[in-house]
């Protein structure tokens, strides 16, 4: 009788557990015989959650921009959930080598990428079977998914795809159906790519997602993807070139995940690589940034994507369907948990290692410079748990960010110290340092993003420690706008600077801004120092309050102005003192521009500036009329020869001739370049006459010495230039190309001087250094009324390069 009890009891859960629906019998169609829809998938992972409580807890950890939930399953055994916030705070003890954690902790992020839409689908299989068939493998684990990381994106796929498949889906690859728009998937609402901003946090989802992480830093993170349609299954290790502070534990344990997949895939005979084209340098990627926190960060990618629809015949005449997509990645992530599980105890003790003192080169970062800088970069450090202190009176000696040599710098109370002696000394190395090492010039992405020369900082990074306190600096008060004034003055620096002006903008505050420099009162003001004149704003009644709010708001001090004479410079009444229009800005959307380039403008407006921007499109964009606007942005892009035909160019010309203000970006340049009377002028590589006689292999790696993987160089600006003002005669700006134009005539603003062409950090060939040379990168010249602004890198790359973004608001708002 207790033999049959104990086998009852030991019957029992899996009966409960049969109970549960799978995904195709909630969903109410077979698993990929459709594209589930958000909703569809949250409903079923709360309805686990429902079922399945003392198993599975559901958070959701935010929302998008489009009011959708972003989730986070937590699964294990029933012991290990109720054990759950103890099982976390142990593990997190591993940090200062205090705990004795004995569990596994698995995260894996499905959909980051909106159209790579199979993970999702997988995702919803993978939950079930760690339910039912595949329970054991919770044993020693938990298990977090996030079953859909974008999606904003995933649904504008998931939509537009029901929208124009056929009734029976097509495996023609040329039908309808496999062919997106313009406005794709793939990225967020914003067109941000997602999986390229863990590290710069740049985007809501990223922002409430690394709340999470931090919480959680989990043993292993998987990252979901998909490739080419004709491409086969890849899955860790990862390619060369690794970032030199990945431990060797960390490499081996991608083999034994490696070899477990591959054990699965050999056994149904499916297609796979490993250890090409995906490295791990880049900081944000969500197999890199999850591994500089400790964890074995991998990317996983089945071939795909958008193209694939419900089903597609790929180059070699087979026929791939979702089905297939779901099988594969349902695989490596039970695969995953199932290496996890077995190695609970070897985990533990390396996460436990990793985070031990690591004995870097540079023990400390001193940083100097503008306040909203500072705060700027604090703001991001906080938002990966990495601590920071302020300065004693004192100096530091070191690299000198700035010279490139060792250099000795002050230090106040004011400096910023960083240290690499804490629990996220790795990811401080690797965000700080001054250059990655790089074992390979072959990469995915760029090689270069130091946060001082990302936010415009002087620094040094010290071989020693730097004493420090742990405590935040005194904040200035901002006291109430003394009424009376003849003018309000203050300065620009800053990015928030900008955010200040576009505020009193906004609610119709008239700023004037110096042109020259002046000496008011004995204190000097720089050229594009702002000036509030009382008597511009008297017929707006709430002025002062405004005004007061606006400065608490952007923490701005005023200096009260008694009168418009000043003690040398111009006059408050001087033709150099102008009037900030409130302009009116569109953008082009559509083919000519590239998505992700159009999105970082698209954000920087409604999320950071807060100032409105009209979005015109392509398609339509001969049918408006350009005199409505100020401001017509061209963002950077590969087709806009095509799209000037029909006459658009003509009518452009014309509103510039009338006072109009074009702003072109990167590849939007190329289609003016050859146009009179547009006196930007591209620089050709210089062609190489011999005849090659390498091995094709030797070739391929010929392409290198062209092309600038993400490098960053020391530019020169001309601070006289309106289009500079706020900056200093230095400006380290991000490559990502080896695009090059010659100088413009008294209107380069930031350029390349001679044998400049050397990158500070980051990867440039040899031939690509040779074109880039005495070349321009930030110009202006007029046209008419109106001016042309040329913009050859991009200020606003991604969101994180903090030191571009005034540049773009001064050709908005101080070129005129």
């Amino acid at each position: 009788m207790k033999k049959v009890l104990r086998s009852l009891l030991f019957i029992f859960p899996v009966f409960l557990s049969a109970q549960l629906k799978s995904p195709s019998e909630f969903l109410g169609h077979e698993l990929g015989s459709a594209f589930s829809r958000h909703h569809e998938v949250v409903d079923y992972y709360e309805y686990l959650a429902q079922q399945e409580p003392d198993r599975v807890q559901l958070v959701v950890y935010g929302r998008t921009h489009e009011r959708r939930s972003l989730l986070l399953a937590c699964i294990s055994s029933k012991s290990n959930i109720k054990n759950l916030e103890n099982i976390r705070l142990e593990h997190l003890k591993n940090m200062r080598s205090e705990g004795r954690a004995k569990k596994s902790i698995v995260w894996l992020s499905y959909n980051v990428h909106g159209n790579e839409s199979v993970g999702t689908e997988a995702s919803m299989q993978t939950i079930y079977e760690l339910l039912t068939s595949k329970s054991t493998y919770l044993e020693n684990t938990i298990v977090l998914i996030d079953p859909c990381s974008n999606p904003d994106g995933r649904d504008r796929y998931v939509n537009w795809y029901n929208q124009y498949k056929n009734a029976e889906y097509n495996v023609d690859p040329n039908s309808k159906e496999h062919y997106e728009g313009w406005w794709n998937g793939r990225s967020n609402h914003y067109m941000f790519d997602l999986n390229r901003d863990w590290a710069w946090s740049t985007q809501i989802e990223s922002q409430q997602r690394l709340k999470q992480f931090n919480k959680w830093l989990p043993h292993i993170h998987v990252d979901f993807h998909e490739q080419g349609v004709d491409d086969p299954y890849y899955f860790a290790p990862a390619a060369e070139p690794f970032h030199e502070v990945i431990t060797d534990f960390q490499r081996e344990f991608q083999v034994t995940i490696g070899k477990n997949h591959a054990k699965y895939f050999d056994k149904n005979g499916w297609f796979y690589f490993t250890k090409e084209v995906f490295d791990l340098l880049y900081p944000s990627y969500g197999d890199t940034y999850p591994t500089y926190n400790g964890s074995i960060g991998m990317t996983y990618e089945q071939g795909g994507s958008g193209r694939a629809g419900l089903g597609v015949i790929t180059g070699i005449g087979d026929t791939l369907t979702l089905k297939d997509r779901i099988a594969h990645h349902h695989t490596t992530g039970l695969s995953t948990i199932e290496v996890a599980n077995n190695n609970a105890e070897k985990l533990n003790a390396e996460f436990k290692k990793f985070y031990l003192n690591r004995n870097y080169k540079y023990k400390s970062y001193v940083l100097n410079g503008n306040r909203d800088k500072l705060r700027a970069l604090e703001n991001l450090l906080i938002q990966h748990d990495i601590a920071f202190g302020y300065g004693k009176n004192g100096s530091a000696k070191g690299f000198d960010y700035k010279t490139g040599k060792i250099g000795n710098m002050k230090i106040t109370e004011e400096s910023m110290i960083v240290s690499s002696d804490q629990p996220k000394g790795t990811l401080v190395k690797v965000l700080f340092e001054p250059k990655a090492k790089l074992s390979d010039s072959v990469t995915y992405d760029i090689t270069a993003w130091s946060l001082p020369y990302a936010y415009g900082l002087n620094a040094i990074a010290s071989e020693n420690t730097i004493a420090k306190n742990d405590i935040p600096h005194n904040i200035q008060e901002y006291g109430a706008v003394k009424t009376g004034s003849y003018a309000y003055l203050t300065d620009w620096n800053s990015m928030n600077d900008a955010k200040f002006l576009a505020e009193l903008l906004q609610h119709n505050v008239r700023v004037r801004y110096a042109n020259m420099p002046f000496v008011m009162d004995g204190k000097a003001y720089k050229r594009g120092s702002l000036i509030i004149v009382s008597a511009d704003n008297k017929d707006l009644h709430d002025f002062t309050d405004i005004l007061e709010k606006a400065s608490e708001k952007f923490s701005k001090p005023l200096t009260h102005a008694k009168t418009g004479f000043v003690d040398s410079g111009k006059d408050f009444g001087s033709s150099s003192v102008a009037m900030i229009p409130n302009l009116k800005i569109a953008a082009l959307s559509g083919k000519p521009a590239n998505t992700l380039r159009f999105g970082e403008i698209w954000h920087f407006f409604e999320q950071q500036l807060n100032y409105p921007i009209a979005v015109l499109d392509e398609s339509y964009f001969n049918g408006i009329n350009l005199s409505k606007y100020d401001v017509l942005i061209l963002p950077d892009g590969s087709s806009y020869t095509s799209f000037f035909k029909k006459n658009t160019l003509n009518n452009i010309k014309d509103w510039i001739n009338e006072g109009g203000k074009l702003i072109a970006m990167g590849g939007a340049i190329d289609g003016l370049s050859s146009d009179e009377p547009f006196h930007i002028k591209k620089k050709e590589e210089e062609k190489d006459t011999s005849i090659g006689l390498e091995s094709f292999d030797a070739s391929q790696r010929e392409r290198i010495k062209s092309q600038i993987t993400g490098a960053i160089f020391k530019a020169t600006v001309d601070p006289t230039n309106p289009l500079a003002y706020g900056y200093g005669d230095t400006y380290f700006t991000l490559k990502i190309g080896n695009r090059a134009y010659s100088y413009l005539d008294g209107g380069s603003a930031v350029y390349l001087g001679e044998n400049a062409n050397t990158p500070v950090s980051g990867f440039a060939g040899s031939k690509a250094r040779k074109k880039i040379d005495e070349t321009l990168i930030f110009g202006m010249e007029s046209m008419g009324k109106g001016q042309v602004i040329y913009m050859v890198d991009n200020p606003l790359f991604r969101g994180f390069w903090e030191n571009g973004k005034l540049f773009f608001a001064n050709a908005l708002f101080m070129v005129n």
